[in-house]
């Protein structure tokens, strides 16, 4: 098989060229990879035990590297990819929600420099032979949003989308949620810290490659730059069905209050929480995962996942050592499930309903209407289950440059 190399625009001009029913399949793919993940048996390549942690160099320039070994049944690869550094603020977290329950936004690396990862992903067959060498940064965003679609895809409220961010991530989740569920969605909000960024990303869902979508989802920004913004962000936060939190941000993008107080308790919503990777950098306060994981905590969480008392993650062990909401909330492993692992009991709960029995309705119940909070660092069998699909439809469709015995 020929090496398929792919560059940056390469993979953009394939993903945008995605059908709706090309997302399905790749997101099939992804949970099922994220499935096997959790397990535990060795008889499957994406395992656990066959995905090493990752590595990251970071030296005093202000960038770190990581290095993300991973492995699926069929292929095996790394993605090296650097990214600028979130420096903390000379008062983290708490600091940026004064006392008035009003909110300051702190000063964060997307003023000065560019957030997007940049890198590549290498991928070999399963007796080692080249396989393709994929540009990481289009990739890494793609494959972030379809992971946090999965559970998007199943809710039954998705009315209103907020947004926090206006960069890549954002652009991948808002198009991959107007992809699967677009008739459902009637409004995107996106909130950013500059208005222009958020204007930009706006602009780029009005083109005439997106006119399908103009009649039946509206959009609009909030920026930290409007007179009224505290109110304003209470009110956008307390609407939402679904927020998509896509920033690097070291403090809180909005008060704890604005979810855990009784107005903002009154609707279920899904949250996910995807920008921030190391344990100083925080997008949720860590109060609504603390409400998130007590509303039921005498329920274990493999038998009762329908009720509150849980937060969903992708990894355990990565979310316990370097997400920074899980760990300023000071939660358990107990207190947390993946999403795989999640999969895993909806799949054969579902089995059982389809064949006349009870199941886990309460579980049905939770993940289309429930509270859920997905905190995402991101794994490197992600990307290489999805890389190993953009290489196939690459070579399918004709795109990027193909290298015969390489």
């Amino acid at each position: 098989m020929p090496l398929t190399v792919l560059s940056d625009s390469d993979v953009r001009s394939l993903l945008l060229s995605l059908s709706r029913a090309d997302v399905l399949d790749l997101q099939h793919n992804l949970a099922e990879a994220l499935h096997q993940y959790s397990t535990g048996t060795n008889e499957n390549g994406c395992c656990s035990m066959y995905q090493p942690q990752r590595i990251s160099i970071s030296p005093k320039d202000g960038q770190t590297t990581l290095f993300m070994p991973a492995s699926t049944s069929t292929s095996i690869g790394m993605k090296v990819v650097t990214l600028a550094d979130a420096v903390p603020s000379v008062a983290p977290s708490a600091s940026s929600v004064k006392s008035d329950n009003t909110l300051t936004p702190s000063p964060s690396i997307a003023s000065s420099q560019s957030t997007t990862p940049r890198g590549s992903l290498t991928l070999f067959d399963s007796t080692g032979s080249p396989l393709g060498l994929i540009n990481a940064e289009e990739l890494t965003a793609f494959r972030t949003a379809l992971a946090s679609s999965i559970i998007l895809y199943r809710r039954s409220q998705v009315q209103t989308v907020t947004v926090f961010g206006a960069g890549k991530q954002a652009f991948w989740h808002i198009r991959i949620a107007l992809l699967l569920r677009g008739h459902d969605i009637k409004r995107v909000n996106i909130i950013n810290r500059s208005f222009n960024r958020a204007q930009s990303l706006m602009q780029e869902f009005y083109s005439a490659d997106h006119s399908e979508w103009r009649s039946d989802t509206k959009f609009s920004i909030l920026s930290s730059e409007f007179g009224e913004y505290n109110r304003l962000l209470k009110e956008e936060v307390r609407k939402a069905d679904v927020i998509l939190c896509c920033t690097p941000a070291i403090d809180p993008l909005f008060p704890a209050d604005h979810l855990t107080a009784t107005e903002g308790r009154k609707k279920g919503r899904y949250i996910s929480a995807i920008g921030s990777y190391k344990p100083h950098m925080c997008e949720l306060h860590p109060d609504i995962l603390k409400q998130a994981v007590t509303a039921a905590h005498h329920h274990h969480h493999h038998k009762h996942a329908a009720s509150e008392g849980v937060v969903v993650v992708d990894s355990l062990t990565a979310c316990m050592q370097e997400a920074g909401e899980v760990i300023q909330a000071g939660l358990t492993p107990e207190q947390l499930v993946e999403i795989g692992e999640l999969w895993m009991v909806k799949k054969a709960a579902m089995k059982e309903i389809e064949k006349g029995g009870e199941g886990e309705r309460g579980l049905k119940n939770w993940i289309e209407k429930g509270n859920i909070i997905y905190k995402s660092v991101g794994l490197g069998l992600m990307d290489i289950c999805v890389g190993e699909d953009i290489c196939r439809l690459a070579r399918e469709r004709g795109i990027g440059t193909m290298i015969e015995n390489f």
